[in-house]
This record gives C-alpha cells, structure tokens and sequence, in this order.
C-alpha cells in the first residue's frame, strides 16, 4: 500500500506537495499497471524516487557546473564553459537530434527534457507515453510534470518496457537499464533505495 508515511520513510527530505498529489495516484493507478505486489511496488518506489531526486522535483535539473557537464555529456565538453548553469541552452546541446527530438536550433531538447517522475526525455518518449495515455503529451509536454500524469506516465512506462516482470526476479540491473539506459546511472543509490524500500513496502 502506497501511503505519505511511507513515502516519507524512504525519502526523508521528499516535498510534502509532491508526496501529497502522488500517494492517491499511485493508490489509483497502480493496479491497472499490474504493480500490485510488494515487490514491484518496492522497485517501483526506488527507481521512481532516485529519478525524483527523493520526490523533491518532477521535472529535470539541467543547471550543470562546467566541471560536471564533460563528466554527464562527454561530448560537450568543449562547450562546458558557454553552457554552464544555462538549463534550457543545455538541454537543447544534449539532447539534440536525439529521442526523436531535432536539431539545436529547434529548442526539442529542452520542450521534451526529463519530466514526471521516471523523467521521461525526447519527443519520441513523449509521443510514445501520450498514445498510451490518449493525453498530446507532445502538444503540452510540460502536463508530463502534473503529478497524477506523472504517476500514469511512470507506471505506464514501467509495464511498456517489462519492469514488472524485472522486478518479479529482483533484477535491480535489468530495471535501471530499461529506464536508464545501458550505462547504469545511480546504479549502487537505485539498489540501496531498493533495498530500503523492500523493508517499507510490504
């Protein structure tokens, strides 16, 4: 069961707003996406916490140092300086032609940067999610962000790319792979989370 107490015990510093809007969501929603068990709610909860920063945000942070955007995006590391703590230029550099996104120019990066509570990037992921959903997350990208979307969105891409199942094996791996790609981000924080979360949610 999906409850504030909860939320809270697994992230201390999570915002009260946040908590507040998604707990009834999360109530609502997660049966429909077969995340019904103690151990795929425990999954859940863990990866969807590391995205949110600890439920504090439910759109990306792009305001990156010059000495952190070579270490995240290694080929604008000769840019580093001129895109420093400038989010939306940032997210146009990096996530350019990507995810179904165009060029620089366009200003996709940051119209379909990280949102929700899985942060979900690029206009492919975005159309993607709103067909599912029947919402134009395309046309309104910045709905992605609301939390009861968020939460439909979040859970919808869970079951989409098989995170049930993963979590079914408690494969930690095989969940943060499908949602963050092949380099593992957060690997040890997601697992750690998990493992907290295994102790709350049952």
């Amino acid at each position: 069961m999906f409850t504030a107490e909860r939320l809270q015990q697994l992230c201390p510093y999570a915002h009260a707003d946040i908590v507040d809007a998604v707990v009834p969501a999360l109530e609502k929603f997660a049966p429909a996406f077969e995340t019904t068990t103690s151990l795929r709610r425990a999954h859940l909860m863990a990866q969807i916490a590391h995205e949110s920063a600890g439920f504090t945000r439910l759109a990306e942070n792009l305001n990156y140092s010059a000495e952190r955007i070579p270490v995240i995006w290694p080929r604008l590391a000769a840019r580093a300086v001129e895109l420093a703590h400038q989010p939306e230029a940032l997210a146009n550099a990096a996530y350019a032609n990507h995810l179904g996104n165009s060029d620089e120019a366009s200003g996709d990066g940051w119209r379909y940067r990280g949102r929700g509570l899985i942060q979900i990037t690029g206009r492919d992921n975005y159309r993607a999610r709103g067909v599912v959903l029947r919402i134009d997350l395309v046309a309104d990208p910045e709905r992605a962000a609301e939390p009861d979307t968020a939460v439909r969105v979040a859970l919808s891409f869970w079951q989409s790319h098989h995170c049930n199942e993963a979590a079914d094996r408690d494969d930690i791996k095989a969940i943060t792979r499908a949602i963050n790609g092949a380099a593992l981000e957060g690997l040890a924080a997601r697992r750690a989370l998990a493992e907290r979360a295994k102790e709350i949610f049952v």
